[in-house]
């Protein structure tokens, strides 16, 4: 299955949020065809309507991919809708956090091809990056088929299990908003040594933005990075001798709040 079969045969897009909609942005830019694109969804946004796709029609009777992206807790009333297409060739793709491959299977039939994925928010802008692991039903074709549209909206990694699945949502998954923290915590440090509100949001946001662009474009490890810009007995080593503290700094409480992430993913996971 390729580009154009998905083309032939239609690709449908449950749910289309913030992350659908950037996704759908990612394939029409890629070249597919809107008119093989059928959107499922109960409020669809001024922006979906106008890309000359499919919006809650008649679906077609064989489409190559079903594309889930609907909030977990939608999942009970939208997955049995699609049952139809389940034990056949349609590719299920699910983007949806904490609902593991057996759900799916539940719903859908046993024999359904089925790949569960974990994107992260970034992916609004191009740049996330998202893990993926199928059913024992997926093959070589199917991966690469799924690899080939997420990563419309950033990288894609493959998983050797599901249960790495709970690991890549503490780190990827809910990542983004320990950076968010990190910018908004270093903006009210900046405020508290005397710099306003906006320049201190400004330096902040510039400095996380500039040196994660730096660390994923550097052939440096970000170990390396950290000790170039480190000069002895400067500014950053005596920064630097706080957050790296082995019981107060970043290495414990960053250990501790991704285990707490990956812990409440299996909770979640189990229902």
């Amino acid at each position: 299955m390729d580009m154009s079969e998905i083309a032939a045969r239609g690709l449908v897009l449950l749910g289309c949020g913030k992350m659908g909609s950037a996704m759908l942005a990612g394939w029409l830019k890629q070249g597919l065809p809107a008119p093989s694109v059928w959107v499922l969804d109960p409020n669809p946004s001024d922006w979906v309507k106008a890309q000359g796709v499919h919006v809650n029609a008649d679906l077609p009777e064989d489409p190559a991919i079903v594309l889930v992206a609907v909030k977990p807790q939608m999942m009970g009333e939208a997955l049995p809708s699609m049952k139809a297409l389940g034990n056949g060739t349609t590719l299920f793709v699910s983007v949806a956090a904490g609902t593991p491959l057996s759900s799916f299977e539940a719903a859908l039939g046993e024999n359904t091809p089925i790949i569960r994925a974990m994107p992260n928010t970034p992916a609004a802008v191009g740049r996330g990056i998202t893990a993926i692991i199928g059913n024992d039903k997926t093959d070589a074709t199917s991966l690469d088929l799924a690899e080939g549209l997420l990563s419309a909206v950033g990288q894609v990694v493959r998983l050797e299990s599901e249960s790495q699945m709970d690991a890549v949502t503490g780190v990827s998954g809910s990542g983004p908003a320990y950076v968010f923290h990190l910018i908004e915590t270093l903006a009210a440090a900046a405020e508290a040594q005397g710099l306003s509100p906006d320049l201190a949001l400004q330096l902040a946001r510039a400095t996380v933005a500039g040196a994660g662009a730096l660390a994923e474009d550097a052939e440096e490890t970000p170990a390396q990075l950290r000790v170039n810009v480190t000069s002895p007995n400067g500014t950053t080593q005596a920064a630097l001798e706080v957050l790296m503290d082995e019981q107060t700094g970043f290495p414990p409480l960053l250990k501790k709040a991704v285990a707490a992430a990956a812990d409440r993913s299996k909770e979640l996971s189990r229902g």
